[in-house]
């Protein structure tokens, strides 16, 4: 199979409390489901029809077994899966209280797999040749990850399409400051960002979406996007910026709903759409995903979002 999108990133098994609106401590049952930004994303424009695989690590465990089955029941390759022999397949739990923006809880102590990624991980000729890459914030939180995703930069050299999620999740920083340098540094790698506007602060110091995204436009990305919630997608090239309202929805979860976005956003960079009909398209693909229960299990098909987007 010739790749069409690698992702490079998290990886995990999302654990869903089947009673909503109840702390943690009074769920009784769970539901088990494949999670992790990176791997979600590769799973999102497969189910775009586009073939996708993911770079990541799991733990020589039976989650990690599940991992990798997982994937190619999704149509996701999983032959750059590989295994941490000491360390165990990330865990993280589900509280869908908010459930616009649900509390996480993460085990990936000491430290979880996929940011134990060395040069002898990476397939060398596929990050090079490969038509769009796909990095995160996440990625540079700590070495050996870091170091290997800024020589994957280096030796991607900028090439379309070099896609950077901002993907700021605190809980992974010692500090905002570090944040900053690390995931703004990779700006001058890539050629299209996306993120929120929380993560837009984090990478280029502001919050106002419009200020953002001139930032990362003057550091030479070619596609700047900031989701801005019940505000809309601001998406901005060279040639000027627009908005695309949102799609109202009944928030069920709202955890893969930045993913679902993310892997139609794939789907239309390598399909060569302008940026308005990508983030409009994306956006229907993050309110479907929001409307259901779960992750990797929720990315909507073609068929669906273009029912969406009739209405």
């Amino acid at each position: 199979m010739t790749l069409e999108a690698l992702t490079i990133g998290r990886v995990g098994v999302d654990l869903y409390p089947e009673q909503s609106g109840v702390p943690l401590a009074e769920v009784r049952t769970f539901a088990k489901s494949l999670g992790g930004t990176a791997t979600n994303v590769a799973v999102a424009a497969a189910r775009l029809g586009r073939r996708t695989a993911v770079l990541t690590k799991v733990g020589p465990d039976g989650f990690g077994d599940y991992v990798r089955a997982a994937l190619r029941e999704f149509g996701v390759a999983a032959d750059h899966v590989g295994t941490a022999q000491h360390l165990r397949t990330p865990v993280v739990f589900c509280a869908l209280d908010p459930p616009e923006d649900p509390p996480l809880l993460f085990y990936r102590s000491p430290v979880a797999p996929d940011l134990t990624l060395t040069a002898d991980d990476v397939p060398w000729e596929v990050v090079e040749q490969v038509p769009l890459l796909w990095v995160t914030g996440t990625g540079v939180s700590t070495e050996p990850a870091r170091g290997t995703q800024r020589e994957i930069l280096r030796r991607r050299s900028r090439r379309v399409h070099t896609v950077l999620d901002l993907d700021y999740r605190p809980m992974f920083w010692p500090d905002v400051a570090t944040a900053r340098a690390e995931i703004g540094g990779m700006l001058e790698h890539v050629t299209v960002a996306v993120g929120n506007r929380t993560e837009a602060e984090v990478a280029v110091g502001t919050a106002d979406p419009d200020e953002a995204a001139r930032r990362m436009l003057d550091r030479g990305v070619q596609l700047a996007i900031i989701k801005k919630g019940a505000d809309g997608v601001l998406v901005a090239t060279p040639e000027g910026a627009w908005t695309v309202p949102p799609r109202p929805v009944e928030v069920v979860c709202g955890l893969g709903a930045g993913d679902g976005f993310g892997g139609a956003l794939v789907h239309g960079l390598l399909a060569g759409w302008d940026p308005v009909r990508i983030a409009r398209y994306a956006n229907a693909a993050g309110a479907l995903v929001a409307g259901r229960l779960a992750c990797a299990d929720a990315m909507p098909t073609a068929a669906e979002i273009e029912e969406l987007l009739r209405t």
